[in-house]
């Protein structure tokens, strides 16, 4: 498959078998801040396959659900159930947010520091950093500074070095807001082969038409709760839900 500068992507990304890790269950998961419920008791299950787009209103609790599935915000109540492991999470998960933050090295810098933090061992991390910026396609910008790049490269950074922990699930937060075309389209390939290599991606996006060309499956969020779901082919030809029916029609959801 090409990657995303048209060069082949065939190097190695070693996820966890998937048995181990899935399905990711949310069970009664609640949220709280004050009397405000970010998530509202929310079940969910998430299968091993093709992408699981999340779609919703800014404030439906996007971000959350990947933050609590993360591992970084512990919920008021309910349980987060991975497969097999029932009660503890898989080591290797991470996370893209929309907007990472490049320190203040080398684009390689940035993804030996990762890789390092990912306990690869010494003499295996620049070997292991050459496979990822050609998955990414940054292999000829290994030594511009990191913050110097586009808002699109950035981002296929942060894919690498999301990537260095070798993660069986990895959650993506609106990883092409404000991209131009071409900068989405190279994370979005990115997606999809790394979806083909047995990644589960979950990822949140405000965009239709990246969830219709990516999803495997959709969840509709609003208020914190699921209100539609299903196979993204089903859901874009006839959403079950009146909140689906609207939302696709560019309805605000009340």
């Amino acid at each position: 498959m090409g990657g995303p500068s048209g060069r082949r992507t065939d190097v190695r990304v070693s996820a966890v078998p998937l048995g181990s890790a899935m399905p990711l269950v949310f069970e009664d998961v609640q949220l709280r801040a004050g009397s405000v419920a970010i998530l509202d008791r929310l079940t969910l299950t998430f299968n091993s396959g093709a992408p699981t787009v999340l779609i919703g209103p800014n404030g439906s609790g996007k971000t959350t659900l990947l933050r609590v599935a993360m591992g970084l915000v512990t919920p008021t109540s309910g349980r987060v159930i991975w497969g097999d492991q029932k009660c503890s999470a898989p080591p290797r998960r991470a996370i893209v947010f929309q907007r990472p933050v490049m320190l203040r090295r080398s684009v390689l810098g940035n993804l030996l520091f990762a890789l390092r933090a990912a306990g690869v061992s010494r003499t295996e991390r620049e070997p292991r950093a050459a496979e990822l910026l050609r998955l990414v396609g940054l292999e000829d910008f290994s030594d511009r500074p990191a913050r110097r790049l586009s808002g699109g490269e950035q981002q296929r950074l942060a894919l690498a070095r999301a990537l260095a922990r070798d993660p069986a699930v990895l959650f993506l937060d609106e990883p092409t807001a404000s991209l131009d075309p071409a900068a989405t389209k190279a994370i979005e390939d990115i997606v999809r082969t790394l979806s083909l290599r047995g990644i589960k991606i979950v990822m949140a996006t405000h965009d239709l038409g990246e969830a219709r060309r990516l999803a495997g499956e959709v969840v509709l969020l609003h208020r914190g709760s699921v209100v539609d779901s299903g196979p993204a082919e089903r859901f874009f030809a006839g959403p079950l839900s009146d909140h689906g029916r609207r939302f696709i029609a560019g309805e605000l959801l009340t």
